[in-house]
């Protein structure tokens, strides 16, 4: 239920960049490793739950948590903002312009 209040509070623009944001780090994930969610947090001691949350674009990550996750990949965190930026293309504001 806390979930369904945070969505409430995000614009669209907002959820959708959190979905793609999700998308490139679980795409890394499985590119990077050969290991389930659950093997690879375990691993890294990262929080299995709430990366599937982040990969699924349930929540707004903070910045510590990206950073741990791209330590964990071995990505450059300006790789993965750079990718999803890519992804959602040039004239994508989450505010309106």
């Amino acid at each position: 239920m806390a979930d369904n209040i945070y969505m409430q509070c995000k614009n669209e623009k907002t959820l959708h960049y959190l979905k793609v944001l999700g998308q490139v780090i679980k795409q890394k994930r499985l590119k990077t490793t050969d290991k389930s969610r659950h093997n690879f947090c375990n691993s890294y001691e990262l929080d299995s739950s709430n990366l599937r949350r982040i990969e699924n674009g349930e929540i707004e990550p903070k910045v510590t948590m990206l950073l741990r996750i791209s330590e964990a990949l071995n990505t450059p965190l300006s790789e993965i903002i750079n990718e999803t930026e890519k992804k959602l293309g040039k004239n994508f504001f989450v505010i309106e312009q």
